[in-house]
């Protein structure tokens, strides 16, 4: 029986499950099954605030663990901080490979018809020398309106823990893209939080005439193609004993709740677990 391949996704909370969204969506299409290993690290976020020296320690020891228990065929790291910090000595450390995620400027700069694209991140992503190198080397035509914000990061952990989200908050986080001069308005906004595409749906409420750009389908091109050059073949959609396990640092969810959270972004059948990794 051929092996279902495996793959770990990493990040301070919630926002990577968007990520995971997009592969099992891909996975779907292909007919091929996949299990997912999600490490929510909500007693470290957000890791945008942590030295990068805390960071590296912290995601060594998640990964290392996390091989241990699972031995995952590849590990995405499903934030933009760690992603632009630590790639480079994660592949060196560790035998699988790493896919990592970074704003998805490149794909913004070739679909806007006005050159004038938004950048939707956290604080600690917009204001980063990698944002503004992706800004020059792929969008140096373009006016970028940067907007950072962490209330979007909220609002898209209570939307999976069933709570209310507040469609104000996110009217006034948009506001710096919105322009009375039509001519001065952004055509296309980057999600470049792994947060943010939870909240697409609000989002396209407030503007409704704005394209929204995020890494998601191009990390699930990247995830499969990985695995393709793999030796597991394929493994179709009908084995029902896949189950995809869910890890939170500190505290667990509403089981209930958060498993049909879970169900709506394509991972069905689920485990949570809670676990202290020092």
């Amino acid at each position: 029986m051929m092996k279902i391949p495996s793959i770990l996704v990493i990040d301070s909370g919630v926002g990577g499950l968007s990520i995971c969204q997009s592969i099992m969506s891909t996975s779907e299409k292909n007919e091929q099954n996949l299990q997912i290993i999600y490490f929510a690290d909500d007693a470290f976020s957000p890791y945008g605030l942590l030295e990068e020296l805390e960071l590296e320690k912290r995601l060594e020891s998640i990964v290392s663990a996390m091989l241990v228990l699972h031995q995952p065929d590849l590990v995405i790291l499903a934030c933009n901080t760690v992603s632009t910090l630590l790639l480079p000595q994660l592949r060196a450390q560790f035998d699988v490979p790493f896919v990592g995620v970074v704003p998805a400027i490149k794909p913004a700069a070739k679909k806007t018809l006005t050159n004038r694209i938004g950048l939707l991140a956290t604080p600690a992503t917009v204001c980063r020398a990698y944002t503004d190198a992706l800004i020059s080397d792929y969008a140096a035509e373009c006016e970028v309106i940067r907007v950072g914000s962490n209330e979007l990061v909220t609002q898209a952990e209570a939307l999976l823990a069933g709570e209310k989200i507040s469609l104000n908050v996110i009217e006034t986080v948009l506001e710096p893209f919105i322009s009375e001069d039509i001519a001065l308005e952004v055509d296309t906004i980057v999600l470049g939080c792994t947060h943010f595409p939870l909240l697409k749906q609000q989002l396209q409420e407030v503007l409704p005439n704005v394209s929204w750009v995020d890494s998601g389908e191009a990390i699930a091109k990247r995830v499969h193609d990985l695995l393709g050059q793999m030796s597991h073949g394929h493994t179709h959609s009908s084995d029902a004993s896949l189950v995809h396990q869910i890890y939170f640092s500190e505290s667990l969810p509403d089981q209930f709740t958060f498993k049909s959270a879970l169900a709506e972004l394509g991972i069905k059948d689920s485990k949570l677990h809670l676990l202290n990794i020092s």
